[in-house]
């Protein structure tokens, strides 16, 4: 379920979005995702669990849901 994500984000880093939206649409959450939860180390705010928890939801579901259209498709 995690295949794709070095590859996306390399293309992500040539200017292609698209593409990389096509090789692994979680791409676009993770990187949020990841960025939250590296800054809510450094700075507190207030809502950073609430954002954290979001993005992992979100995250989790469109790798499962992606997954599965690769799968049956």
């Amino acid at each position: 379920m995690g295949c794709g994500f070095q590859r996306a984000f390399s293309l992500l880093l040539k200017g292609e979005f698209i593409e990389a939206f096509f090789m692994y649409p979680a791409i676009y959450t993770l990187i949020p995702l990841f960025s939250t939860i590296l800054l809510s180390f450094f700075v507190k705010f207030k809502y950073s669990q609430k954002l954290i928890n979001f993005l992992a939801i979100t995250s989790i579901s469109i790798i499962v849901i992606s997954f599965l259209i690769k799968k049956l498709y």
